[in-house]
Protein backbone atom coordinates (compact mmCIF):
# COMPACT_ATOMS: atom_id res chain seq x y z
CA UNK A 1 0.00 0.00 0.00
CA UNK A 2 1.72 3.30 1.06
CA UNK A 3 4.72 1.77 1.64
CA UNK A 4 5.47 1.57 -2.33
CA UNK A 5 3.99 4.82 -2.92
CA UNK A 6 6.07 6.71 -0.45
CA UNK A 7 8.56 4.42 -1.49
CA UNK A 8 9.86 3.30 1.93
CA UNK A 9 11.24 -0.35 2.65
CA UNK A 10 9.15 -0.87 5.69
CA UNK A 11 6.77 0.97 7.98
CA UNK A 12 8.11 3.45 9.38
CA UNK A 13 6.26 4.44 12.49
CA UNK A 14 5.44 0.41 13.38
CA UNK A 15 4.71 -0.45 16.71
CA UNK A 16 7.22 -2.97 18.08
CA UNK A 17 10.43 -1.93 20.22
CA UNK A 18 12.65 -2.00 17.20
CA UNK A 19 16.37 -0.80 18.13
CA UNK A 20 17.01 0.52 15.26
CA UNK A 21 14.20 2.81 15.13
CA UNK A 22 15.49 4.26 18.19
CA UNK A 23 15.46 7.98 17.92
CA UNK A 24 18.03 9.72 20.22
CA UNK A 25 16.62 12.65 21.19
CA UNK A 26 18.72 14.46 24.17
CA UNK A 27 16.75 13.12 26.99
CA UNK A 28 17.24 9.49 25.07
CA UNK A 29 20.80 9.61 24.98
CA UNK A 30 21.55 10.72 28.46
CA UNK A 31 19.47 7.48 29.62
CA UNK A 32 20.93 5.02 27.50
CA UNK A 33 23.99 6.58 27.99
CA UNK A 34 23.59 6.50 32.15
CA UNK A 35 22.03 3.07 31.93
CA UNK A 36 25.51 2.02 30.48
CA UNK A 37 27.16 3.42 33.13
CA UNK A 38 25.08 1.42 35.66
CA UNK A 39 25.44 -2.12 33.44
CA UNK A 40 28.87 -2.18 33.67
CA UNK A 41 28.74 -1.19 37.46
CA UNK A 42 26.23 -4.61 37.95
CA UNK A 43 24.45 -1.88 39.89
CA UNK A 44 20.34 -0.92 39.91
CA UNK A 45 18.92 1.39 37.80
CA UNK A 46 15.54 2.24 37.99
CA UNK A 47 13.89 3.74 34.73
CA UNK A 48 10.64 5.60 34.34
CA UNK A 49 7.92 7.56 31.83
CA UNK A 50 5.20 8.13 30.51
CA UNK A 51 3.33 4.91 28.26
CA UNK A 52 4.63 5.30 25.05
CA UNK A 53 7.92 7.32 25.91
CA UNK A 54 10.04 4.45 24.29
CA UNK A 55 11.36 2.80 27.53
CA UNK A 56 11.00 -0.97 25.96
CA UNK A 57 12.91 0.64 23.09
CA UNK A 58 15.77 1.80 25.14
CA UNK A 59 15.97 -1.26 27.15
CA UNK A 60 16.50 -3.21 23.80
CA UNK A 61 19.23 -0.64 22.42
CA UNK A 62 20.50 -1.36 25.61
CA UNK A 63 20.66 -4.80 24.91
CA UNK A 64 22.40 -4.34 21.72
CA UNK A 65 24.63 -1.85 22.66
CA UNK A 66 25.82 -4.03 25.76
CA UNK A 67 27.36 -7.20 23.69
CA UNK A 68 28.00 -11.07 24.35
CA UNK A 69 29.33 -10.41 28.23
CA UNK A 70 25.59 -9.34 29.39
CA UNK A 71 23.08 -12.11 29.66
CA UNK A 72 19.11 -9.74 29.39
CA UNK A 73 16.63 -11.27 31.49
CA UNK A 74 13.28 -9.56 30.91
CA UNK A 75 9.99 -9.95 32.77
CA UNK A 76 7.20 -8.59 31.19
CA UNK A 77 4.23 -9.32 33.42
CA UNK A 78 5.31 -8.74 37.15
CA UNK A 79 2.00 -9.29 38.35
CA UNK A 80 3.47 -12.08 40.60
CA UNK A 81 4.38 -13.12 44.26
CA UNK A 82 7.79 -12.68 45.47
CA UNK A 83 8.27 -16.63 45.39
CA UNK A 84 6.83 -16.31 41.69
CA UNK A 85 8.86 -13.59 41.02
CA UNK A 86 12.58 -15.81 42.47
CA UNK A 87 11.07 -19.01 40.24
CA UNK A 88 10.36 -16.94 36.82
CA UNK A 89 14.40 -15.07 37.70
CA UNK A 90 15.61 -18.90 37.94
CA UNK A 91 14.08 -20.01 35.00
CA UNK A 92 15.49 -16.99 32.84
CA UNK A 93 18.25 -17.59 33.99
CA UNK A 94 17.88 -21.35 32.97
CA UNK A 95 17.70 -22.94 36.24
CA UNK A 96 16.43 -26.11 35.20
CA UNK A 97 14.20 -27.46 37.91
CA UNK A 98 13.47 -24.21 39.71
CA UNK A 99 12.70 -25.16 43.59
CA UNK A 100 9.33 -24.67 45.47
CA UNK A 101 11.41 -24.08 48.78
CA UNK A 102 12.69 -20.24 48.81
CA UNK A 103 16.39 -21.09 50.19
CA UNK A 104 16.82 -23.87 47.79
CA UNK A 105 15.83 -21.50 45.28
CA UNK A 106 17.65 -18.56 46.27
CA UNK A 107 20.89 -21.29 45.95
CA UNK A 108 20.28 -22.45 42.87
CA UNK A 109 20.01 -18.47 41.36
CA UNK A 110 23.31 -17.41 43.19
CA UNK A 111 24.82 -20.81 41.63
CA UNK A 112 23.88 -20.29 38.57
CA UNK A 113 24.79 -16.01 38.57
CA UNK A 114 28.26 -17.23 39.77
CA UNK A 115 28.32 -19.53 37.34
CA UNK A 116 27.94 -17.06 34.21
CA UNK A 117 30.65 -14.81 36.30
CA UNK A 118 33.22 -18.02 35.62
CA UNK A 119 32.24 -18.04 31.73
CA UNK A 120 32.77 -14.18 31.72
CA UNK A 121 28.79 -13.29 31.54
CA UNK A 122 26.55 -10.66 33.77
CA UNK A 123 22.91 -11.63 33.94
CA UNK A 124 20.86 -8.05 33.35
CA UNK A 125 17.22 -8.91 35.13
CA UNK A 126 15.07 -6.08 33.20
CA UNK A 127 11.66 -6.16 35.16
CA UNK A 128 8.85 -4.03 32.54
CA UNK A 129 5.67 -2.14 34.38
CA UNK A 130 7.58 -2.41 37.40
CA UNK A 131 3.94 -0.15 38.69
CA UNK A 132 2.05 -3.23 38.56
CA UNK A 133 3.90 -4.75 40.93
CA UNK A 134 1.46 -5.50 43.41
CA UNK A 135 3.29 -7.54 46.76
CA UNK A 136 5.63 -5.01 48.26
CA UNK A 137 8.08 -8.48 48.66
CA UNK A 138 8.86 -8.90 45.50
CA UNK A 139 11.18 -5.16 45.56
CA UNK A 140 12.63 -6.92 48.58
CA UNK A 141 13.41 -9.75 46.32
CA UNK A 142 14.81 -7.42 43.67
CA UNK A 143 17.23 -5.88 46.14
CA UNK A 144 18.63 -8.90 47.83
CA UNK A 145 19.26 -10.30 44.15
CA UNK A 146 22.06 -7.68 44.61
CA UNK A 147 23.72 -9.84 47.27
CA UNK A 148 25.30 -12.10 45.30
CA UNK A 149 28.72 -10.33 44.81
CA UNK A 150 32.15 -10.85 45.75
CA UNK A 151 34.25 -8.91 47.56
CA UNK A 152 34.93 -7.04 44.93
CA UNK A 153 31.96 -6.55 42.41
CA UNK A 154 28.73 -7.22 42.04
CA UNK A 155 27.65 -10.39 40.08
CA UNK A 156 24.32 -9.30 38.14
CA UNK A 157 22.71 -5.99 37.23
CA UNK A 158 18.84 -4.50 37.56
CA UNK A 159 16.74 -2.22 35.30
CA UNK A 160 13.24 -1.95 36.48
CA UNK A 161 10.99 -0.02 34.24
CA UNK A 162 7.47 1.70 34.93
CA UNK A 163 5.37 4.28 34.90
CA UNK A 164 5.46 8.36 36.45
CA UNK A 165 3.40 6.63 39.51
CA UNK A 166 6.53 3.63 40.07
CA UNK A 167 8.72 6.78 41.36
CA UNK A 168 6.04 7.53 43.60
CA UNK A 169 5.61 4.06 44.56
CA UNK A 170 9.28 3.64 45.72
CA UNK A 171 9.56 7.18 47.57
CA UNK A 172 7.83 5.72 50.50
CA UNK A 173 9.47 4.85 53.43
CA UNK A 174 9.00 1.12 53.32
CA UNK A 175 11.13 1.09 50.25
CA UNK A 176 13.72 2.98 52.07
CA UNK A 177 16.29 -0.17 51.64
CA UNK A 178 15.77 -0.55 47.95
CA UNK A 179 16.32 2.96 46.84
CA UNK A 180 19.62 2.84 49.21
CA UNK A 181 20.56 0.47 46.40
CA UNK A 182 19.53 1.75 43.15
CA UNK A 183 22.67 3.45 41.85
CA UNK A 184 20.62 5.50 39.29
CA UNK A 185 16.72 7.34 39.34
CA UNK A 186 16.34 8.60 35.17
CA UNK A 187 13.13 9.85 33.93
CA UNK A 188 12.21 10.50 30.22
CA UNK A 189 10.68 13.13 28.46
CA UNK A 190 8.07 13.63 25.85
CA UNK A 191 10.07 15.09 22.46
CA UNK A 192 9.81 18.93 22.27
CA UNK A 193 8.54 20.55 19.00
CA UNK A 194 12.24 20.51 17.28
CA UNK A 195 12.98 16.83 18.33
CA UNK A 196 9.22 15.68 16.86
CA UNK A 197 10.06 16.93 13.58
CA UNK A 198 13.42 15.34 14.03
CA UNK A 199 12.08 11.62 15.03
CA UNK A 200 9.51 12.13 12.03
CA UNK A 201 12.39 12.50 9.46
CA UNK A 202 14.26 9.80 11.27
CA UNK A 203 12.39 7.40 11.22
CA UNK A 204 11.43 7.90 7.39
CA UNK A 205 14.91 7.54 6.82
CA UNK A 206 15.55 4.36 8.19
CA UNK A 207 12.38 3.06 6.58
CA UNK A 208 13.68 4.12 3.35
CA UNK A 209 12.39 7.45 2.62
CA UNK A 210 13.61 10.93 2.63
CA UNK A 211 13.00 13.82 5.12
CA UNK A 212 10.68 17.03 4.85
CA UNK A 213 7.39 14.31 4.22
CA UNK A 214 5.16 16.19 6.95
CA UNK A 215 5.33 20.09 6.57
CA UNK A 216 6.17 22.42 9.61
CA UNK A 217 2.64 23.12 10.13
CA UNK A 218 1.71 19.40 9.76
CA UNK A 219 4.73 18.70 12.61
CA UNK A 220 3.25 21.47 15.06
CA UNK A 221 0.03 19.58 14.95
CA UNK A 222 0.88 16.45 15.78
CA UNK A 223 3.31 18.11 18.42
CA UNK A 224 0.15 20.02 20.08
CA UNK A 225 -2.05 16.73 19.46
CA UNK A 226 0.36 14.26 20.84
CA UNK A 227 2.28 16.05 23.61
CA UNK A 228 5.47 14.70 22.21
CA UNK A 229 5.21 11.17 22.93
CA UNK A 230 6.50 8.88 20.27
CA UNK A 231 3.92 5.91 20.70
CA UNK A 232 1.27 8.53 20.11
CA UNK A 233 3.39 10.41 16.84
CA UNK A 234 3.59 6.97 15.63
CA UNK A 235 -0.10 6.34 15.27
CA UNK A 236 -0.85 9.88 14.15
CA UNK A 237 1.79 9.26 11.55
CA UNK A 238 0.45 5.92 10.02
CA UNK A 239 -2.94 7.62 9.62
CA UNK A 240 -1.76 10.53 7.61
CA UNK A 241 0.10 8.40 5.06
CA UNK A 242 -3.07 6.57 4.53
CA UNK A 243 -4.53 9.20 3.92
CA UNK A 244 -2.28 10.93 1.64
CA UNK A 245 -1.99 7.93 0.17
CA UNK A 246 -5.37 7.44 -0.20
CA UNK A 247 -5.88 11.10 -1.84
CA UNK A 248 -2.51 11.03 -3.69
CA UNK A 249 -0.54 13.72 -1.93
CA UNK A 250 2.64 14.24 -2.12
CA UNK A 251 3.37 15.98 1.47
CA UNK A 252 1.15 15.69 4.48
CA UNK A 253 0.33 19.28 5.59
CA UNK A 254 -2.27 20.56 8.90
CA UNK A 255 -5.52 19.56 6.75
CA UNK A 256 -4.57 15.67 6.66
CA UNK A 257 -3.67 16.14 10.42
CA UNK A 258 -7.41 17.51 11.03
CA UNK A 259 -8.95 14.99 9.05
CA UNK A 260 -7.43 12.23 11.18
CA UNK A 261 -7.18 14.13 14.68
CA UNK A 262 -10.57 13.46 15.86
CA UNK A 263 -10.75 9.67 15.02
CA UNK A 264 -7.38 9.01 17.13
CA UNK A 265 -8.04 11.57 19.58
CA UNK A 266 -11.04 9.19 20.72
Amino acid sequence: MYKAYFGFREKPFGKTPDPRFLFLSSGHEEALARLEFVLEEREIAVLTGDIGCGKTTLSRALMDRAGSEYRFCYIVNPRLSAIEFLRTTARLLEVEQPAAAKDILLEQINTVVYESYQRGVCPVIVIDEAQMITDAEVFDEIRLLTNFQLDDRNLLGVVIMGQPELRAMLATSRFEPLRQRIALHYHLQPLSLEETMEYLDFRLEVAGGTPGLFTPDAVQKIFDLTGGVPRRINSMATNALLVAYGSDAALIDSAIIDEIKDELMM
